[in-house]
């Protein structure tokens, strides 16, 4: 038993230096950050841009519908009330579109994002959405 734990015991050893012979990892030279800025000097938020997230002008407005029923435009409204999305009727067709739509305020836009349209969709059948120029829309209210 003697004999067994000298032999692990020098083989430990045999293996400890057999691993200090090997070169360690160098580590990694690094350039600069100022090598690869190029044109950007630094890294700055959008807010301190003065940028907006939606790069969108003033005069697009965002309108969901194109529902075939006055009261199904109704549900949607309250569903999207219950929401905190404020919208209102539009009154009369919008150039290329058919059926009933609602215009939504431009406060409430960030909040109508994808994940809601799609459980919007499935619940309200033929739901679209659309930007277009404010200029020509009459809303109800």
């Amino acid at each position: 038993m003697r004999w067994l734990f000298l032999l692990l015991l020098v083989l430990n050893v045999f293996y400890y230096v057999w691993h200090q012979q090997e070169a360690p990892l160098k580590a990694k030279d690094v350039a600069p950050l100022s090598l690869y800025k190029g044109n950007q000097q630094e890294i700055r938020l959008l807010k301190e841009t003065g940028a907006s997230a939606p790069a969108r002008r003033r005069d697009e407005c965002l309108v969901v519908g194109g529902l075939v029923a006055r009261d199904q435009l109704d549900a949607l409204r309250q569903r999207l009330l219950s929401l905190d999305i404020n919208a209102a009727p539009v009154s009369g067709q919008l150039p290329g579109a058919e059926g009933f739509w609602l215009k939504i305020s431009p406060e409430s836009e960030r909040l109508l994002d994808q994940t809601v349209l799609e459980t919007l969709s499935n619940d309200f059948k033929d739901l679209k959405r659309k930007i277009i120029f404010c200029q020509g829309i009459a809303t109800g209210e």
